[in-house]
């Protein structure tokens, strides 16, 4: 760990849905899920009044529907405005120091030692007020979490701990305080699996897990992971703060302390990386073409496996399904000694469940498909298929708003922005010439 508290965190509060909030003054304070409007679709994110009622993201709409109260706002995604967002959010931080490591579309490392800043602990403090108070200037109110350590682990421990709107600074010294009295899923790596395993030894917090030996936690986890828990659970984490990578692919891969040749246990474990591979899909909003089986063989030789599908997905169970196919035509004959999971092609907004269809076939938000030049003209969608859930739309004598429903050959629109007040709702025809689809608002007043 560094001698100072110089690595800091920014975690953006419930962000889908904040941008939501914010583009659309109706539904301040009011439950918002973004995701999947579909009869398949997947929770992206919940704003936090949704999360009061037991709405998070990854679970199946169908199910935030009934848990929510009606009059919750479930929309398809906006993309553009995320993104757009997202980077005046990554330049902010890029003013703090040349290092600066954005995880996802949301969430981001810098290195403040690069940065020429006072690294006392009421130093690193007050630059974070500043950093907090500058983003919702900038965003029009979106809020971010902080936490500032001596370490990548620390400092994002520290920034998921008084959500939303938190900053933690974490003292050189006190790392230890922080981690032990936290439950031990705190720690990245450990998921539902890892966690029941070690709940049956007796660990249920981070300072059980340090009690344990290296070698217990190998015995029970594997060599990699083992030792990669045994290291966490002491704050030991010396990762560098690396700018500005550019995913090419997005994988995970097991070594087993023993050669496997159950193809049911093998399975579970392609399962496992798949919902990791998905989920980091998820967060960096991308999603990816091809998937890929990695294996390694008892005489360690090494095979990789793939198929290109023609869209793309970051939908786990997809991902997981394919996989399982290649290791069934690859086999597992003689013992499998390591086994890994990725996807590559990568590409903006996600394709699979997470933005998923309508049950009656009508594409929803978030689906970009590059089509080839030569394919043959798709037919016409019927009028009311052409709107979805959170559109941004602009009708020549009602102005900019949004579409709040559509269906029976109508569409419902509310009519606001991010610099209204909350607008008045017009249902239209779903053909109607003067309504167009629009780019998102500008949230910035006019100079």
């Amino acid at each position: 760990m560094r001698r100072e508290a110089s690595i800091l965190h920014l975690d953006l509060d419930a962000f889908f849905a904040a941008v939501e909030q914010r583009d659309k003054p109706s539904l301040r304070g009011r439950p918002v899920v973004v995701g999947g409007v579909g009869g398949r679709g997947v929770v992206a994110t919940a704003s936090y009044e949704a999360r009061a009622y037991g709405a998070r993201s990854a679970m199946s709409t169908a199910e935030a529907r009934r848990r929510c109260p009606s009059g919750t706002a479930f929309l398809g995604g906006r993309f553009a405005a995320y993104r757009r967002t997202s980077d005046v959010v990554m330049g902010l931080l890029r003013e703090l120091s040349p290092l600066v490591e954005p995880v996802s579309i949301d969430e981001a490392y810098v290195d403040l030692a690069a940065g020429g800043h006072d690294l006392s602990v009421d130093g690193v403090t007050e630059l974070g007020r500043s950093l907090k108070a500058r983003i919702a200037a900038a965003t029009g109110g979106v809020t971010g979490s902080v936490g500032i350590g001596s370490s990548k682990l620390v400092a994002k421990i520290g920034s998921d701990l008084h959500k939303p709107d938190g900053l933690v600074v974490v003292p050189p010294g006190t790392e230890l305080d922080l981690l032990h009295p936290l439950p031990v899923t705190r720690l990245g790596g450990v998921g539902p699996a890892t966690a029941e395993r070690l709940h049956q030894v007796g660990v249920t917090t981070v300072g059980d897990l340090a009690a344990k030996s290296l070698a217990d936690l190998v015995a029970l986890a594997g060599r990699a992971h083992g030792a990669g828990l045994h290291a966490l659970a002491r704050a030991e984490d010396d990762r560098a703060v690396v700018p500005d990578r550019e995913a090419k692919s997005v994988s995970h891969e097991e070594t087993f302390e023993r050669d496997l040749t159950d193809l049911v246990v093998l399975g579970r474990e392609i399962d496992s990386m798949a919902t990791r591979v998905g989920r980091r899909l998820r967060d960096s909003a991308f999603s990816g073409r091809t998937v890929t089986l990695k294996l390694r063989r008892y005489d360690f030789t090494t095979l990789t496996r793939s198929q290109t599908l023609p869209q793309p997905t970051d939908d786990a169970r997809q991902i997981a399904t394919i996989a399982r196919r290649l290791l069934a035509d690859a086999g597992a004959e003689g013992g499998l000694r390591l086994l890994g999971v990725g996807v590559s092609g990568l590409s903006l907004y996600a394709q699979g469940d997470l933005f998923a269809e309508d049950d009656d076939g009508s594409p929803m938000a978030a689906t970009e498909l590059a089509v080839p030049d030569d394919a043959p003209p798709e037919p016409p969608l019927p009028a009311d298929k052409r709107w979805w859930p959170g559109q941004d739309v602009r009708h020549e004598e009602l102005g900019p708003g949004w579409v709040w429903g559509r269906g029976l050959g109508r569409v419902t629109v509310r009519f606001e922005g991010p610099l209204t007040a909350p607008g008045p709702v017009r249902t239209l025809a779903a053909d109607d010439p003067l309504l167009q689809a629009a780019d998102p608002p500008d949230w910035r007043p006019p100079a």
